[in-house]
């Protein structure tokens, strides 16, 4: 469940405002409003942190070798800081460098055929009267070159001829081919350029060398990087919370935010003990910033590690999906892993890694009971469909066959419910779209109860009902699930049919109520389109859900190619290491592309089609109170 909040403001001295959020920082139950301060010390604090993330950045890119008997390095904030300015200055004076190098380097490139050039034999010959031009032109023109220009020839290849004109004044000859190009001096010597290059080199050794001995105060940095943290977030609220400015001693502050509604009163004796004013009211629907916090039991709460791994936080006004999210989250991980092994494996490596921390009392992360759940949920399914490391169902002894569902299970090819093994998993699927997508409509209906708007979720619920029959008879038998089919002289395919029209016509009127039918109807109207394509996203959700069958499909098949690949091998004493190696690397594999499947496809189904239909957009704020525990 979302946890009521309530809205408070806090009212104190303005010249007591420091001590103030020193104090509620300690009391640490207040979900601040953001606030944008501005102040000499936070732009301060600003630059450190820059200069800090420069540094761990390149600090962290630096291997050492770990020596545990070493102890850490030890230093003071202001010793970091020293650091890492000096860190950020020798950072920008290696980018000059490298582009110095690289600018030295196209230059002498630029020569590099020319041999040495010495601007200073260039100058002293233009002091004894003699000015010397270096050109380039095509092998085959040099010798079109008139004889009223005097030339020296440097050195020619197949395609070109460098030589140099002499005294032909400042500007271009006006008889030189057209062909002929100029090469502008080199802005040094080309022996001044390499010596250069040296020493440049030679100091970007030197810092990188200065990188590595500061490598071992990566620890200090990254400890002062915490504590920096929590400066610029008590600094920023300093000074960015509103204030009188007349300049007197009783000139007030204050600053707003949110407090759980069963730690009101504790608040308030807090506010009472420090002589602050406060007041509180209600969130109201506009206030967008209310923090959402989830209370949920220790079941339903190992979910929170996934959900805080994707960033997905309802909003206040939203429901708390955690229950849910987890029961259908764990069945579609089932069913995408959808092999019995490889569910044993999971199960069995995270429950080992339980024992172990237990017995050397280390504290399990809700992570590792999560990863049982998902692990026992992958070896249920393996057992109802009868797949085990992808091992034909044949080879499988007979009590696992025994034990799976017969109409979903690949032990069994007749076609007992009607439908083959494959249809039968689809029905299934669209089965669990209907179920989920039904409790999402449900949910609405109980939350709009008072209002005529339960009435457009009633609506969306029928049409939910109408086209579940559509997709099964137009993905799964458009035989068995005829239009025409008469059961009990009712001709089921036409009921549904006028289900969805029933249903569309009740969303029609009242999806969009708040107090006003015509008003309702009149947004629909001028949504007409979105409306009409909503009927059309019912079906595509419903459909939707055989990704679950199509990507576990896909699963298995790469566990029969990689028994088929290893089986040959597996025959040979000589291969049997071989095999054992590809088994292994081949169904391990398989199972981190059925994780990813997992992130793709079966979070999609809960955080898309599930929570469209409840009407979420997880625009949430997590509850984050101002308190010295949440900056360490």
């Amino acid at each position: 469940m979302i946890e009521k909040m309530k809205k408070v403001s806090i009212v104190l001295l303005n010249r007591d405002k420091e001590q103030a959020l020193k104090a509620l920082r300690k009391i640490g139950l207040v979900h601040l409003e953001r606030v944008e301060g501005t102040s000499e010390k936070l732009n301060q604090f600003k630059e450190q942190s820059s200069a800090l993330l420069i540094s761990e950045s390149i600090l962290g890119e630096i291997k050492t070798k770990k020596n545990k008997k070493a102890p850490a390095v030890e230093m003071t904030e202001e010793e970091v800081v020293a650091l890492c300015n000096e860190i950020v200055a020798k950072s920008d004076k290696k980018k000059q460098l490298l582009e110095e190098i690289a600018a030295d380097s196209n230059e002498l490139e630029r020569f590099e055929n020319w041999g040495s050039v010495c601007l200073e034999d260039f100058a002293f010959l233009k002091e004894k009267g003699v000015q010397l031009k270096m050109y380039e032109i095509p092998g085959d023109k040099y010798s079109l070159i008139g004889d009223d220009i005097e030339t020296v020839l440097v050195n020619k290849d197949k395609k070109t001829v460098r030589f140099m004109i002499i005294n032909g004044g400042e500007g271009r000859p006006e008889n030189l081919l057209p062909e002929a190009f100029e090469v502008p001096e080199p802005r040094m010597s080309t022996q001044q350029l390499e010596d250069e290059i040296v020493q440049d080199e030679k100091l970007v050794k030197e810092i990188d060398a200065f990188y590595v001995q500061k490598a071992e105060c990566l620890p200090a940095l990254r400890k002062y990087k915490n504590k920096l943290e929590t400066y610029i977030e008590f600094e920023n609220i300093n000074a960015g919370m509103e204030h009188e400015e007349e300049g007197a001693d009783t000139d007030l502050a204050w600053i707003s935010g949110y407090v759980p509604t069963d730690n009101m009163e504790a608040f308030k004796a807090e506010c009472a003990k420090n002589n602050w004013a406060v007041g509180y009211a209600d969130p109201e629907d506009e206030d967008i910033e209310v923090p959402t916090k989830l209370k949920n039991n220790k079941l339903v709460s190992l979910i929170y590690p996934l959900t805080d791994f994707l960033g997905t936080v309802p909003g206040y006004h939203e429901y708390d999906i955690s229950g849910w999210f987890l029961l259908f989250f764990s069945i579609f991980f089932g069913m995408i892993f959808g092999d019995g092994g490889y569910g044993l494996l999971l199960t069995f490596a995270f429950l080992g890694i339980i024992i172990k921390n237990g017995i050397t009392k280390k504290k399990n992360p809700p992570l590792l009971f999560l990863g049982i759940i998902l692990g026992i949920a992958t070896v249920i399914w393996g057992t109802v469909t009868c797949t085990w490391f992808g091992i034909p169902a044949a080879n499988l002894p007979d009590f696992l066959k025994t034990i799976s569902v017969r109409p979903l299970s690949n032990a069994y090819t007749d076609e007992l419910t009607g439908f083959t093994t494959d249809q039968n998993l689809q029905i299934f699927c669209f089965t669990l779209a209907l179920l989920q997508l039904s409790i999402a409509h449900i949910k609405g209906m109980i939350a709009n109860r008072k209002s005529l708007k339960f009435f457009g979720e009633l609506g969306s619920l029928l049409q939910l009902i109408g086209m579940y029959y559509i997709v099964l008879n137009l993905v799964v038998s458009s035989e068995v699930f005829a239009l025409d089919k008469i059961i009990y002289n009712i001709p089921i395919g036409y009921v549904e049919v006028g289900l969805i029209a029933f249903g569309f016509v009740l969303s029609f009127i009242f999806a969009n109520y708040e107090g006003s039918v015509a008003k309702s109807i009149l947004a629909s109207v001028k949504g007409i389109i979105p409306v009409i394509l909503g009927v059309v996203n019912v079906f595509s959700d419903i459909v939707s859900y055989i990704r679950l069958w199509a990507v576990g499909l896909a699963g298995a098949a790469i566990s029969a190619t990689v028994n088929s690949m290893a089986g040959p091998i597996l025959g040979h004493a000589i291969l049997f290491a071989i095999g054992i190696i590809l088994l292994v690397f081949g169904h391990g594999l398989n199972m981190v592309l059925n994780l990813l499947s997992v992130l793709v496809h079966g979070v999609r189904l809960n955080t898309l089609e599930f929570s469209s239909h409840l009407g979420m957009s997880w625009s949430g704020i997590k509850y984050k109170p101002f308190s010295e525990k949440g900056n360490e």
